[in-house]
């Protein structure tokens, strides 16, 4: 079983609440208020490590904040290591609405990370040792858009596989670097990197597909939400249609999709069983409001659900 770490440029302290009904002005008191330690790479190696890998997570944390994202992280007893900066460690909030049974997302920009903090996150990342690694989240102010990509020229030469999880301008930059196990972007943002829209299943492969044949990434694994996912490999393009289930939050799923297909790789599995475990564990981390991403148990049920390839 290959090894895995993950690196969350902008992480969170995720807060959840449930709320009777959202009012402006009135103080609205909760109930189910829960902590969890959030960011694309620390959330990958959450469902990572309950489905019996191992994982190390690298972070930037920083401000009054940091330590209670440490501490949080420990919790769960993840490998860390803490890339300490100046600015606070952002807090986002996740508010259920009763009345509705509607999600409200609340997600800020995060700390601004200076040159100087963030060229020593590059000579941290230089240090280590994996099979895989996992590059999942938002860039936060101040990192240089092509962040992604300089890992992955520093870390291809080592020969550890780059996993590339983001969005916008820094998904670009590390699609163009190349050299990539995975790239997994939603719909819109594969859309955004092409520069127009993808409306059918037909064109998101064959967007996808563009990639995988320019040498970019190996596999290219595009979520389409409540619309399933599509995959393109070697062989070709293969779209799932999504489970019929109902959902209760959208926190993690993409997250627990990726998780799940890289721990599927890791083990040996072939491209399509990966992508298959992954649409299992994207469709299980939304059965539950909140921010307790995919569990194993879940997964395993909703496997047998998934359409056979």
């Amino acid at each position: 079983m290959k090894s895995i770490a993950t690196l969350t440029m902008n992480p969170t302290i995720d807060v959840s609440y449930d709320v009777g009904k959202v009012r402006h002005t009135h103080k609205m008191r909760t109930d189910n208020e829960h902590y969890a330690p959030g960011g694309g790479g620390i959330n990958v190696a959450r469902v990572f490590v309950r489905l019996g890998g191992n994982a190390r997570c690298y972070y930037l944390s920083g401000g009054a904040i940091g330590p209670a994202l440490d501490g949080l992280i420990d919790l769960h007893q993840l490998v860390r290591t803490r890339i300490e900066i100046k600015g606070p460690t952002r807090i986002a909030a996740d508010i259920l609405e009763h009345e509705t049974n509607k999600e409200y997302r609340f997600t800020p920009a995060g700390p601004h990370v200076s040159e100087a903090e963030w060229t020593h996150c590059l000579d941290v990342l230089a240090e280590t040792d994996c099979d895989v690694m996992v590059l999942s989240g938002s860039l936060p102010p101040g990192v240089p858009t092509d962040f992604y990509a300089r890992v992955t020229r520093l870390l291809r030469p080592k020969g550890i596989e780059i996993v590339l999880d983001t969005s916008g301008a820094a998904l670009a930059a590390g699609i163009e670097q190349g050299e990539l196990l995975l790239v997994k972007p939603s719909q819109g943002e594969l859309a955004e990197y092409c520069g127009h829209a993808l409306d059918s299943i037909e064109a998101i492969g064959k967007a996808a597909m563009e990639i995988v044949d320019a040498g970019k990434s190996r596999l290219v694994a595009v979520t389409l939400g409540h619309e399933g996912a599509v995959l393109a490999h070697v062989g070709g393009t293969v779209y799932l249609p999504a489970l019929k289930i109902a959902a209760a939050s959208a926190v993690g799923a993409g997250d627990s999709f990726v998780a799940a297909m890289v721990h599927a790789l890791c083990r040996g599995e072939d491209d399509l069983s990966a992508f298959r475990y992954g649409l299992a564990a994207g469709s299980a981390a939304v059965l539950r409001a909140g921010t307790d991403l995919a569990r194993p148990a879940d997964i395993a049920r909703l496997l047998d659900k998934v359409q056979p390839l």
